[in-house]
């Protein structure tokens, strides 16, 4: 081989060899969404809450969303799914709205009164009519569909706990009827609370409802 034949050789392995040690060019990612997928969320929640599930049709959820359907099922998959995130979504603000009103700094009883008279306002007037989501899809779907089991018996479990909490330092700071069980009170309270949403639908007077709270809650304490 030639001296110049030799060192185009030497130059060629040279430029293979740096050309191996490149880092791949990264391809481009996709479209970033351009929608708020928790406002979708919410929307969505709206229309099962106001339909129920069986009932609501895709394209009502893709007016309700504003998304097409391409964008809809990117984004959560299917109706199931997103009908899932909405019921979370539900019980998250359910539970968030409990730990405000039952927060462990605050005086237990006028705790427990917040939160029976939060019910009793969201089972007057229109509210009321509209119904709970949670009972709803209860009604509807329990014992039909596993993921919905599931939450909606850790929600009413959460439930359970915080009412309980909130009985227990009642009854550490001796307000409590004596013989009272936190636990057993607290599942009273929120069966009570449940029932009251379903009695909401037919319209009661909120000062019925709130005197039906009262007088429950004052079985409990002293």
């Amino acid at each position: 081989m030639t001296q110049s034949g030799h060192l185009q050789f030497k130059d060629q392995l040279v430029y293979k060899s740096a050309v191996s040690h490149q880092t791949p060019a990264r391809l481009p990612r996709g479209r970033p969404r351009s929608f708020d997928t928790e406002a979708a969320v919410e929307r969505a929640m709206g229309v099962f809450w106001s339909r129920g599930y069986h009932a609501t049709a895709l394209p009502d959820l893709l007016r309700a969303t504003k998304l097409s359907r391409g964008s809809l099922y990117a984004a959560f998959g299917d109706k199931h799914s997103l009908f899932l995130r909405a019921l979370d979504r539900y019980v998250a603000n359910a539970l968030t709205r409990m730990d405000i009103e039952l927060a462990p700094h605050s005086e237990p009883v006028d705790g427990l009164r917040a939160y029976l008279a939060g019910y009793v306002e969201r089972t007057s007037g229109a509210n009321g009519r509209r119904g709970c989501l949670l009972v709803a899809t209860a009604m509807e779907l329990a014992g039909h569909d596993a993921e919905v089991d599931r939450r909606i018996g850790r929600f009413f479990k959460a439930m359970e706990a915080r009412v309980a909490g909130a009985l227990s330092r009642a009854k550490a700071a001796g307000k409590l009827d004596d013989g009272v069980d936190p636990s057993s009170a607290a599942r009273i309270l929120v069966c009570f609370v449940e029932g009251l949403r379903v009695v909401g639908k037919t319209g009661p007077t909120t000062i019925t409802s709130q005197a039906t709270a009262d007088a429950l809650l004052d079985r409990f304490i002293k």
